[in-house]
């Protein structure tokens, strides 16, 4: 459909809205309507935009800042005129529209030449453009690190909905973010590692990107990091990469997956924060091993696994323990573990020594609620492993 041109009086109204309105802006308005600030606010989490970009990229992400400015957006033409009006002198505006009457219909044409411009300008980019730039820029080596990791923030909020995380590898995204796992610099890394989590949450085409392009191996050695947030954000892409996906569990468990968590469980450098991850881990692992069929359902959790678990049940940490017991109850369901669990030594000391912490908790007012919430968990292993006082 054509777009009809616009009323003579709007074109009149717009022009001498917006000039009278113009005198009395903020320096920093005048310069983002002309597209002239260097260092721009980005429209997602308020990051700046780096600025190793071409003039057809600034001039999207001053698009983006002027609409989404937190001080002064115009995302419909009704806004902009409701800020015109709010910002105009009414006697000024009075004297405009008796100057813009007098005007000459070639005179008019081209106001309204320059107002359809500028309305072009202010079109809102799409998210497809907005990851654009930050792929570009995340592949231009001449950035610095910290153009980069903003490149990645943006990213990181772009994928987010399952379509534009689609588009990723269509863009070239998926491979960049992939390559700057391997960077020496650590926040990199990290944010490589997050975006690659993000993107693959509940996303079957992701995860299936991901492991056809063998970036599992690098997440899991990632995960074994001295840093503890490099450590936990890899365990967390890894986590999103194989859930309730066959393929990705069978990859994980080829890869020595196992073992990596059980050096993780059993390791006293372990955090408690990576600890609580894996341990959510494994009790997810263990609940796709009850489910499934074929392939899967003959991998046999080992006992060093399994033992680590139990062993963690003694932790001073309620919110391990509470993941330890989550853990626990999905191995149960295990029936090759369920037997194992049963024998391991110490597991009825362990669950009657918690029985007794939680029910000194339940006296007190700031913790009751979860102990008893704890505390039925605790019954429910118990009682599927006949084991310990109920």
């Amino acid at each position: 459909m054509a777009r009809m041109a616009m009323p003579m009086a709007l074109v009149c109204f717009f022009s001498l809205a917006c000039a009278a309105a113009a005198a009395a802006a903020p320096p920093t308005v005048l310069s983002r309507i002309a597209g002239l600030d260097a260092k721009l606010n980005s429209s997602r989490g308020g990051f700046a935009w780096v600025t190793g970009i071409d003039e057809k990229d600034l001039e999207t992400k001053a698009q983006v800042s002027l609409l989404e400015d937190t001080e002064v957006g115009f995302p419909t033409l009704d806004s902009l005129l409701q800020w015109a009006i709010g910002h105009s002198d009414p006697e000024k505006l009075k004297d405009s529209a008796r100057e813009t009457m007098r005007l000459t219909p070639e005179e008019l044409a081209k106001r309204r030449a320059d107002i359809k411009e500028l309305m072009e300008r202010l079109k809102m980019p799409s998210d497809a453009d907005l990851m654009r730039i930050a792929i570009k820029d995340l592949k231009n080596s001449s950035l610095s690190v910290d153009e980069h990791k903003r490149a990645l923030d943006e990213l990181l909020e772009l994928v987010e909905p399952i379509d534009n995380a689609n588009d990723l590898n269509k863009l070239g995204g998926l491979e960049a973010v992939i390559d700057v796992l391997q960077s020496p610099e650590e926040d990199i890394r990290v944010a490589a590692a997050w975006v690659l989590g993000k993107a693959s949450q509940n996303n079957r085409l992701v995860q299936s990107q991901i492991l056809q392009m063998e970036t599992l191996p690098a997440l899991m050695k990632m995960v074994t990091a001295t840093s503890e947030e490099e450590a936990v954000k890899a365990l967390y892409a890894v986590s999103a990469v194989i859930r309730n996906y066959p393929a990705g569990h069978e990859a994980f468990y080829e890869q020595g997956g196992a073992r990596l968590l059980q050096e993780l469980l059993s390791s006293s450098s372990t955090s408690q924060r990576l600890m609580k991850k894996a341990l959510f881990l494994v009790a997810d692992l263990a609940e796709q091993l009850a489910e499934a069929g074929g392939g899967l359902s003959s991998y046999v959790p080992e006992d060093e696994l399994v033992e680590s678990v139990v062993q963690i049940l003694g932790s001073s940490d309620l919110d391990t323990q509470e993941k330890a017991l989550m853990a626990l109850k999905s191995l149960a369901r295990v029936g090759s573990t369920h037997k194992t669990l049963k024998g391991v030594s110490g597991l009825d000391v362990a669950l009657e020594k918690l029985r007794r912490t939680l029910e000194q908790l339940m006296l007190e007012q700031d913790h009751v609620e979860l102990a008893r919430d704890m505390e039925e968990l605790r019954k429910e292993v118990a009682a599927s492993l006949q084991v310990g006082r109920i």
